[in-house]
């Protein structure tokens, strides 16, 4: 979809330069509130099952991903001070702007998950990575709060394999069958409303 992209291009290119400061600021903050880099890279499977690093701003102590994948509830003992007010608001979010510029991800579209969930999709399940992937999404809106879920289950791991992923999956699957520029307005514009009233 050409204009996805043209739309892709314009608006990350103009909330870049628009949330310069704020990006700076943030940056900054994060520098004082604890040690490590500003920006955290991890691997992520995009469209076609090729791997790319998506970008966010750091919010939990360096290496805290070797302890868990999963982020189990804003009380997360790895979240920094600064990183719980940056997830609530979805503030560490803002630098996948430089991936939706580059082409690895669209504003809209399946949420990237890790190789090692990709790993255990159906072959059936693997047309969802036929779009790119996106910032913000059916299923992001719905799992908006998925970390609580997981903090509340006896075995995160487990419950996130059986019961989140698969709806996730089939929500992912839904948005490919009904993606147009106005649904993904409409999409974006539910998020940041969910954003700003929860």
């Amino acid at each position: 979809m050409v204009i996805k992209r043209v739309f892709d291009i314009v608006f990350s290119f103009l909330s870049l330069v628009l949330f310069t400061p704020l990006l700076l600021l943030l940056a900054l903050l994060i520098r004082l509130d604890s040690k490590g880099p500003v920006i955290f890279k991890q691997s992520r499977v995009g469209k076609m099952n090729k791997d790319f690093n998506i970008f966010k701003f750091r919010t939990m102590i360096v290496n805290s991903e070797d302890k868990n994948l999963l982020t189990l509830g804003n009380n997360d003992k790895r979240i920094t001070k600064l990183g719980y007010f940056l997830r609530k608001y979805k503030l560490d979010e803002l630098p996948q702007l430089i991936n939706v510029l580059i082409g690895d991800m669209s504003f809209v579209g399946p949420r990237p998950e890790l190789r090692h969930y990709v790993n255990l999709y159906s072959q059936s399940d693997l047309e969802v990575l036929a779009v790119k992937p996106g910032v913000t999404g059916l299923a992001s809106i719905k799992y908006r709060h998925e970390a609580e879920l997981l903090k509340s289950a006896e075995n995160p791991e487990k419950f996130y394999i059986h019961s989140i992923m698969p709806d996730k999956l089939k929500l992912n699957k839904e948005y490919i069958k009904k993606r147009s520029l106005l649904f993904d307005i409409k999409l974006l514009l539910q998020t940041f409303t969910k954003i700003i009233v929860e």
